[in-house]
């Protein structure tokens, strides 16, 4: 062969593989079904929960996509939402009509544990991921478990263990519940239940309120009269604004009796007052201002919503939606189960946490951080409400994989 042969091959071959890695590219993009990637965001948009995640988490996912560039693997991506008014129907419907009619590819949101569980059989079914950032009962990640759902932050098990640990610790020994009467109020009291009962405390009484409460006075009479050390309101956004300023109105810290929270989103600091609120321990997947890479993506988010600060929910929207673009562009495609497989095989790098894995169950394994809501006094300026602990590794706050009832992890 004489050298001009031998170049007129290589540059045939240099050819042929260009053209075949450009076919694979073209493949690639071709595999985003309808030239579009859908991402349906779903949650109270306007109800008493809508301050959690409600409009706050509309602008995190559409911050998720622009900051991604707008586009993955050469495809557009587009944002619905829906307002689920707290009802399950109305939840169901509009998730069975983005699958059907709108072909939409992935649903994130936090809607009501109610909604939650009956999309993500929906989701199951049609082999598409669920990712939940808002939404809290641990049955998601639990008896029922589906593998193409991710919890990206944190759930009735974890809330109650840290939270009981740290009352146990204070000194109480008898609780009383006050609960919010719906499938996520039932979760979090049964599974502190047996976190008191494990600790060698006891419940001595609980009451129920519905959904959108605004008198709590005769469930806090209830708990005032019990004589239990630790007064516990399970409930959350305007219910639990409500219940606690009216609790500080009753002073029934002033007789030896506390009042405790489990889940508390930050924007119900901002509605009670710190004042109301001082006090209280808590525990987040992520705060506003607790380090640099918080406080960047904080601002940006402020800049952008008026100044009001971004809850955890917020952020686990954004931490969700980024991290499915990345498992789309490594997929090659938005086919369910494929982008789902590169998700749980890459680790999360993001403003929240730092290399955290993904486990079999779909929880995210992202650290927890106990804070405590500063008095008026402590803080230096605007919407400084906590003091930050030392991080509690994942581990040590999510339930065990052989405890999960999952049916599809191996124990």
């Amino acid at each position: 062969m004489t050298t001009n042969q031998r170049h007129s091959l290589t540059v045939l071959r240099t050819v042929c593989a260009a053209a075949g890695l450009a076919a694979a590219g073209g493949l690639a993009q071709a595999q985003i079904s309808d030239d579009t990637v859908r991402i349906g965001l779903m949650g109270d948009l306007s109800g008493p929960y809508s301050g959690n995640g409600g409009p706050g988490s509309v602008l995190a996912a559409r911050m998720a996509i622009e900051d991604f560039g707008g586009k993955v693997n050469g495809k557009s991506i587009e944002l619905l939402t829906a307002d689920d008014q707290n009802k399950p129907d109305v939840g169901l419907n509009a998730a069975r009509k983005w699958l059907e009619t709108e072909k939409v590819d992935a649903i994130v949101g936090g809607s009501a544990s109610s909604i939650a569980l009956g999309v993500q059989t929906l989701m199951k079914e049609k082999q598409k991921p669920y990712l939940i950032a808002g939404t809290v009962t641990a049955d998601l990640t639990g008896k029922a478990c589906s593998p193409m759902a991710f919890q990206f932050l944190v759930d009735t098990y974890s809330l109650p263990k840290a939270g009981v640990r740290t009352l146990l610790d204070k000194g109480a020994k008898t609780f009383f519940f006050v609960t919010v009467d719906y499938a996520f109020g039932a979760a979090l009291q049964a599974e502190a239940t047996r976190f008191i009962e494990q600790g060698g405390g006891k419940v001595v009484g609980s009451v129920k309120h519905p959904l959108g409460a605004t008198d709590f006075s005769s469930y806090l009479l209830q708990a005032q009269s019990s004589g239990a050390k630790a007064i516990v309101i399970l409930n959350a956004g305007l219910d639990l604004s409500n219940a606690l300023k009216q609790a500080a109105e009753f002073r029934i810290t002033k007789g030896g009796q506390s009042v405790s929270v489990f889940g508390m989103t930050i924007n119900s600091v901002a509605a009670m007052g710190q004042e109301t609120a001082q006090g209280l321990n808590i525990t987040v997947p992520f705060y506003w201002d607790r380090d640099d890479a918080s406080r960047a993506w904080s601002k940006r988010f402020m800049d952008r919503n008026n100044g009001v600060v971004p809850t955890y929910i917020m952020a686990g929207v954004y931490s969700a939606v980024t991290h499915y673009l990345k498992g789309v562009q490594a997929a090659g495609t938005d086919a369910g189960p494929a982008v789902v497989a590169k998700m749980k095989a890459t680790a999360i790098n993001d403003f929240m946490s730092k290399d955290v894995k993904i486990r079999e169950d779909g929880q995210v394994m992202r650290p927890v951080y106990p804070a405590e809501v500063k008095a008026p006094a402590q803080s230096k300026y605007k919407n400084d409400f906590y003091a930050i602990g030392t991080a509690i590794p994942a581990e040590q706050i999510f339930r065990p994989l052989a405890e999960s009832g999952c049916d599809f992890v191996k124990k």
